[in-house]
């Protein structure tokens, strides 16, 4: 940065330190119809031909059942207004008829008010609904169950129904509402605007109107608005947004940063990397918004067992309400009473709102850790994980050399043989060469008047009129150059020679992830029956990181061909329900990833085919966190399973009582309406710790 751009860095510092929110307005459009969880307004262009259920937010039901899952603050007061009028004239009414028995009928207009206070607009919604061709909606169960008690002379109990269900709704929309909006707040991480820097100054402009390759300000409690590189500037970046993690990054020149991060302390100057619809933030927002077009099979189970069940029921209640009279089996009265309560439990509410929105949350959990699941699909398959396979290099391993050991020839310090390595590697731009520099750290490059380099070989520099040599143990060799035969391991060896004397040899390695070994033994813990790793790696070196992380087995020197035949082979170790995942991150690792049941990339470092090839991103690049995903996607499942038997259960139980009257009305409402409730707070479970 110049002297300008120096000068607006340092008081932005002082004026923005701390301010970690940058407000923003997305408007998205969507055609999918599904609840997106990006916390924007969306238009939705869906036919939701189930059974009419009608979801301001596209929830796709199939009960027929009429809320709006996102309620305004007015409109919540206005509905909590009217459960309070209803449940007052409710109270007067039987207060009426219980102590002023005298003149009876004003206790029952009293409860006639009360019902039409609590049932009227559920009534005009139910005739809306038949217009539209929606006949089994549950408004129109609700009302002819309720006009049928009041017919009967059941009064406060048709009241009741309404009520009940009323309550019921009220707080069910506040479960779902407070689902969907940790939801938004965790993806609400893109900044819309950037601050181009153009001579030293910098300009407010739209983030998508940024150029690749152009130069950026991110001050100190900013978010990052692209993906870039530092170009100068040292901070403290907080990713939790994006990986999950709390502790934040210290970052500087020539380090990667993503957007959607927040820049906790200095200012920093990024040349930007991808554009605002590539960057790492918009695929997040992408993947998670059309992740619920991607149903899990007991998503689409209950989709399809709504629009048959509801029929199925109704016409049952009708056969109640005539056949046990004909029958002389119970009085006309009682049976239409039971016929009733059919109507209200027929609806399948509980399942097709709770088992999508337990799947729903369970993305959404997944995505305040980092794993990015696309699709409800991809959690269930995850959930049945038995044999989990990965890359070796950027997925087990750091990706990157780090200095082992050095190896020094009698005479020599290890200090001094370095030095001379890197020397020797100073003018390279070579991965090798770099870590090699880096372990060094200051060297005297200015005495350097000559450089060669043997692409694949080794390196040979002229250092203060002494020649050195640094390669491969055949490079100098080849050069008459005797080198001793040493164990290197999984290590590279970089051998070094000092005017045709060998010094020694330096040892590299590609050493695993903090969290390698914590995550192989996590995936044992939670039953994974075997873990393997296949890889380009020598079969030494594969063979080493496998014990040392305790793999069950480690497979080295393989193309991308032949790990698609390992995997074929850990395919056939499956049980017949199991399912079989691979994690990587490079480009070689696509036909593999699409090959496996699950594929999961490595997101933070990984090549941009991999994670569009695979079903789950990893974008902190932890390991560990594929148990993780793994935990999180089984406890979708569980509670979705709990859902669906809770709630089947439930209803027969009630039905059958109801047929053999041993329960009034509001055991029917607590069998749709409570049910479901009951449902909604189990999936929220999902989100606890």
């Amino acid at each position: 940065m110049d002297e300008k751009t120096r000068e607006a860095v340092h008081t932005h510092e002082h004026e923005h330190h701390g301010h970690a929110h940058h407000e923003h307005g997305h408007t998205h459009e969507h055609v999918h119809g599904d609840a997106c969880g990006c916390g924007h307004d969306h238009e939705h262009h869906h036919d939701h031909d189930c059974c009419g259920h009608d979801h301001a937010h596209g929830d796709t039901c199939g009960c027929g059942h009429d809320h709006n899952h996102e309620q305004a603050p007015e409109e919540a007061r206005k509905e909590l207004i009217t459960l309070s009028i209803g449940a007052v004239l409710l109270v007067a009414g039987l207060l009426l008829r219980s102590f002023y028995t005298a003149n009876p009928m004003w206790g029952t207009v009293v409860l006639l008010a009360a019902f039409l206070v609590v049932a009227g607009e559920i009534a005009v919604q139910a005739v809306r609904n038949i217009k539209n061709g929606n006949i089994f909606g549950e408004s129109f169960l609700m009302t002819i169950a309720g006009i049928g008690a009041v017919l009967i002379g059941e009064i406060p109990e048709g009241v009741l129904v309404f009520l009940l269900y009323r309550l019921g709704e009220y707080l069910q929309t506040k479960a779902v509402s407070s689902s969907r909006k940790s939801i938004s707040a965790l993806l609400d991480v893109r900044p819309d605007h950037a601050n181009l820097l153009e001579n030293g100054e910098a300009r407010a402009v739209e983030a998508r109107d940024v150029p690749v390759g152009a130069s950026i300000l991110v001050r100190a409690g900013e978010k990052v608005p692209l993906d870039g590189v530092v170009v100068s500037g040292a901070s403290q970046l907080d990713t939790a947004a994006l990986t999950g993690e709390s502790m934040p990054r210290d970052i500087g020149p020539g380090k990667s940063v993503m957007a959607g991060c927040i820049n906790l302390t200095g200012a920093l100057e990024l040349r930007v990397e991808k554009s605002f619809g590539e960057s790492t933030a918009s695929k997040i927002l992408e993947m998670v918004e059309h992740a619920s077009e991607k149903k899990a099979a007991s998503e689409k189970f209950i989709t399809r067992f709504a629009r048959v069940y509801t029929p199925i029921v109704c016409l049952a209640a009708a056969v109640v309400a005539v056949v046990p009279p004909l029958a002389g089996l119970m009085t006309w009265r009682d049976s239409v009473y039971s016929a009733l309560g059919f109507l209200v439990v027929s609806c399948p509410c509980a399942l097709v709102i709770s088992v999508p929105l337990s799947f729903f949350a369970g993305i959404g959990r997944a995505s305040r850790e980092g794993i990015l699941v696309k699709g409800g699909n991809h959690l269930e398959t995850l959930a049945e994980a038995e044999v989990v396979a990965f890359d070796k290099t950027g997925t087990l391993t750091e990706g990157r050399f780090t200095l082992a050991k050095c190896v020094p020839a009698p005479g020599i310090s290890q200090e001094k043989l370095l030095e001379l390595a890197a020397l020797a590697e100073s003018r390279s731009n070579h991965p090798i060469a770099r870590s090699i520099l880096a372990a060094a750290g200051e060297v005297a490059v200015d005495t350097i008047t000559g450089a060669q380099e043997n692409a694949g070989h080794g390196v040979s520099v002229t250092a203060g009129g002494r020649h050195i040599l640094a390669g491969k143990a055949d490079y100098l060799t080849e050069l008459g150059i005797s080198v001793p035969k040493l164990d290197t391991g999984a290590a590279t060896a970089v051998h070094v020679a000092l005017d045709g004397v060998y010094q020694g040899a330096v040892l590299l390695r590609d050493a695993p992830k903090s969290d390698a070994a914590s995550a192989i033994k996590q995936l044992k813990e939670l039953g994974v029956r075997r873990t393997a790793m296949l890889s380009g790696d020598t079969r030494q070196a594969a063979e080493e990181i496998g014990r040392e992380l305790g793999l069950d087995a480690a497979i080295g020197e393989l193309l991308p061909q032949d790990k698609l035949t390992e995997l074929e082979k850990l395919r056939s170790g499956l049980s017949s329900k199991g399912k079989l995942l691979y994690a990587g991150d490079g480009i070689n690792d696509t036909p593999v990833l699409a090959a496996a049941d699950i594929g999961i990339a490595m997101g933070g470092l990984g090549a941009d085919a991999a994670i569009e090839t695979a079903d789950v991103v990893i974008m902190g690049d932890e390991p560990r966190k594929i148990a993780s995903g793994i935990r999180i996607a089984r406890r979708t499942t569980r509670i979705a399973a709990e859902n669906i038997v809770f709630s089947i259960v439930v209803k027969v139980l009630v039905m059958l009582l109801l047929v053999l009257g041993q329960v009034e009305l509001w055991a029917a409402v607590f069998a749709d309406v409570g049910v479901c409730m009951i449902c909604i707070l189990n999936t929220l479970r999902i989100n606890r710790k």
